[in-house]
């Protein structure tokens, strides 16, 4: 490891430990608001460990931090991912998409647009699990727990006062891992999500054309943060002139989508070809 990121962790490290100190918690204490283990911290704040994002922003919420002082340990991740001589992630550490889950269980109005996988929200368990299993350094304990986490935020869908938005392209249902079967019962998953009356879920049909090249998934949280989704992790971002810009792309993408009986007959469609493939395949 390099002693420019050495320095980077025993800098991120002390600055959490002060942080514990002024708010007069023990490392035990902040283990135990953050929900990750007492060996975590430690290691952490001394320097020998990198956090997570997901770990890091438990870890703020538990400390209360505010805005100011949550973006510059932030930053100091950043500069150590950064830093010469990276090492893959520990087994302690949760696969890339907790962040995503996080974010959205704290918000009331969540719109998502997907071009290559389906939202968090709407994964079944077995899609959840290839998802965070392709994660770069993840494990079987680290899936495990995120796959549980998932299913379990997902009950969100169902609770008053909530309103869901989630636009995909055609895409998003041709694209599968493991096999035609558990693409059928993702299908179900979707039909039956669909008819939630805080749910809205809208396809932009391959023959139309999209308003913009999609270059990424992302998440709008409310009007306050958008999850911007790559293949080593999640960024937050918060800048309200961002989180504006990419609220007009959703409005754009939804605008291009289809929704009600015309979503339905598409996710029945193309849910037959993947009838066809698995009689195809178990004959």
């Amino acid at each position: 490891m390099g002693s420019e990121r050495r320095e980077l962790m025993k800098a991120l490290g002390v600055r959490l430990r002060g942080l514990r100190t002024e708010a007069g918690l023990t490392g035990a204490v902040l283990a135990q608001r953050a929900g990750v283990g007492q060996p975590t911290v430690s290691k952490v704040e001394n320097g020998r460990m990198v956090p997570s994002l997901d770990v890091l922003g438990r870890l703020s919420v538990a400390l209360d931090l505010d805005e100011p002082t949550s973006r510059e340990v932030r930053d100091l991740l950043a500069a150590v991912e950064a830093a010469p001589g990276a090492v893959p992630l520990s087994g302690e550490e949760v696969p890339a998409g907790t962040v995503l889950d996080e974010a959205v269980r704290s918000a009331r109005l969540v719109r998502s647009f997907q071009c290559v996988v389906l939202p968090a929200m709407l994964q079944s368990a077995e899609y959840a699990r290839h998802v965070f299993a392709s994660a770069p350094y993840s494990t079987p304990e680290a899936v495990g727990r995120a796959v549980a986490a998932r299913v379990e935020r997902q009950s969100l869908l169902y609770e008053p006062g909530r309103e869901s938005v989630f636009v995909l392209t055609e895409g998003v249902l041709r694209t599968w891992p493991g096999g035609p079967s558990l693409m059928l019962a993702q299908f179900d998953r979707l039909l039956a999500v669909e008819s939630l009356s805080t749910v809205r879920l809208g396809v932009i049909p391959w023959r139309r054309a999209v308003p913009v090249m999609p270059r990424h998934g992302f998440t709008l949280c409310d009007r306050r943060a958008v999850v911007v989704e790559a293949f080593r992790g999640e960024r937050v971002v918060e800048d309200s002139d961002e989180v504006a810009a990419y609220e007009e792309t959703f409005r754009r993408f939804e605008g291009a989508a289809v929704f009600g009986r015309e979503a339905r007959e598409l996710l029945v469609r193309v849910m037959r070809e993947f009838q066809e493939l698995e009689d195809s395949t178990t004959h």
